[in-house]
């Protein structure tokens, strides 16, 4: 096989499974369906509670974590767009005998759209989020993402 081939292959492949990740992120509860606005706010509500907690965060920096998960939450949205089932869109393009190439590469580019336009707030967001930290509670933050177990993880 010709190196160009190779690498478009490959490239295509990573392109795939990219979509199919994000397609397949965009919800959690794949027997429930997507998670309800209501659902979605009560776990921003834990997050930020735990995350609060755990930091010992102030009122100033409580108020700036919400501001960068009312823009995560933004960013979610536009990633999972007008669809109501990722799913269903990625089955789609293995529906046919052919691979719907131009339906895949219009899913890429709103979904790079998306993260293109809205990750800026995002970064500026989380950039203010830290900035507000003491030296204590950015050592925290490094710690926790050091040891890879993330906000989430029990104990």
């Amino acid at each position: 096989m010709k190196t160009w081939i190779k690498r478009s292959l490959m490239g295509f492949t990573g392109v795939a499974i990219a979509v199919g990740s994000l397609a397949a992120c965009g919800t959690r509860h794949h027997e429930r369906g997507p998670m309800s606005p209501e659902k979605i706010t009560e776990v921003r509500g834990k997050v930020v509670n735990r995350i609060t907690s755990k930091l010992d965060l102030n009122a100033e920096q409580q108020q700036k974590l919400n501001v960068l998960a009312d823009k995560v939450q933004a960013q979610r949205l536009a990633m999972i767009g007008q669809t109501t089932n990722p799913r269903a869109e990625m089955q789609a393009l293995v529906s046919g005998d052919k691979f719907d190439r131009a339906r895949a590469l219009h899913l890429l580019d709103e979904k790079t759209r998306a993260v293109q336009v809205s990750s800026p707030e995002v970064i500026n967001a989380l950039a203010d989020f830290y900035d507000s930290l003491n030296p204590t509670q950015q050592g925290e933050v490094r710690e926790r993402l050091q040891k890879r177990r993330g906000w989430f993880a029990r104990g």
